[in-house]
């Protein structure tokens, strides 16, 4: 707040401090004789005030002006650290942090053979005989309905996370069927797709579309409530058509839970797979640490566990063919001891 000197003025004679204009006393007394002083004395040799407005006063008229007041220069603006603030808010170089590799990584060799920039194609045949009748999916609940063994297709996914929405995204299909090679005979193909770069996604979804027939059949643990929606966004995110929806599913998670709940603590596959198929996994990548495989290769890292994943994507839809078989076995077992025994057959 700033006061002129007329004001000051009016403030002193408001509180009875202002003295007359004229004096009829006794002349004045001539002025002391001037005395040189230093610039930097004058503030010393100033007689004091007689008030605070008086002192109010003097400081505002004794004030140097603007135009003698030193400005200080600016100082010199400071070029951003930009990688320092990369650092410190934890983020990296998206165009180069991918292709880059850590210098402490030195196994980065992922499996199968690139098929399209950053599209990995993992293939491999299990020999084994072909069902030649068709199966019924009777266990399923759909009485009178069959489905020929060729036509079924056992697919699983690894995906960035366990969410779901629009921000999960496979990096990894998995997908199993009985084929007849004209080389290795009849076996279970196994075919599966890795991406090592998120831009490989369009490519990955198309090619497993062209894997897919009009009279294919999915089968899956769990995969009508998650892999084949999470898909079907991930198809029309990439504006694709999606080959998803018009296809049949069977869904292995229901008639499993159906038939052997309270058999065993839970009905995960993992624990079917060791309690009723008998298979033990050895060295095996749970599922949940998938994620964080592919985004610490992404980032540069080791692709040791990036390989145990698709080792553990390639178990689980062989696990879901061999499931398969052992649920038509068990309901075609059932039917026909009650038959024989004259009971109800259950539906």
């Amino acid at each position: 707040m700033s006061l002129s000197l007329d004001k000051l003025r009016l403030l002193r004679r408001q509180a009875g401090d202002a003295t007359p204009r004229t004096v009829a006393a006794e002349p004045a007394a001539a002025p002391p004789p001037v005395v040189p002083v230093a610039a930097n004395d004058a503030q010393a040799r100033r007689p004091a005030p007689d008030s605070v407005f008086a002192w109010v006063e003097q400081e505002i008229r004794h004030k140097p002006s603007g135009a003698s007041v030193p400005v200080p220069a600016p100082a010199p603006l400071r070029r951003p650290d930009v990688g320092g603030l990369h650092r410190l808010l934890g983020l990296r170089d998206r165009g180069t942090a991918a292709a880059r590799p850590r210098a402490n990584a030195q196994d980065r060799h992922v499996p199968g053979e690139e098929i399209a920039p950053g599209l990995f194609l993992i293939e491999s045949f299990l020999a084994q005989p072909i069902p030649t009748q068709p199966l019924s999916l009777a266990f399923a609940k759909r009485d009178g309905e069959q489905v020929q063994p060729q036509d079924l297709m056992f697919f699983d996914t690894e995906t960035t996370g366990l969410a779901g929405g629009t921000g999960t995204r496979a990096f990894m299909i998995g997908a199993a069927d009985w084929h007849r090679d004209a080389a290795r005979g009849d076996g279970l193909r196994i075919r599966q797709l890795l991406m090592t770069t998120m831009a490989a996604e369009t490519a990955m979804l198309a090619e497993f579309a062209r894997w897919l027939q009009p009279s294919t059949v999915f089968s899956s643990y769990n995969g009508r409530c998650y892999d084949a929606p999470l898909l079907k966004t991930r198809y029309r995110l990439a504006r694709q058509r999606c080959p998803i929806t018009p296809l049949d599913h069977v869904d292995l998670l229901f008639p499993t839970r159906r038939r052997y709940r309270g058999t065993w603590e839970n009905c995960r596959l993992a624990t079917i797979e060791r309690q009723l198929l008998q298979i033990v996994r050895e060295d095996d990548l749970p599922g949940s640490e998938a994620p964080a495989a592919w985004l610490n290769y992404l980032r540069g890292g080791s692709a040791v566990n990036l390989r145990r994943v698709a080792e553990h994507n390639h178990q689980d839809v062989v696990t879901l063919s061999l499931l398969m078989l052992r649920l038509v076995a068990e309901e075609r077992r059932e039917r026909e001891t009650l038959a024989l025994e004259g009971g109800p057959v259950r539906g």
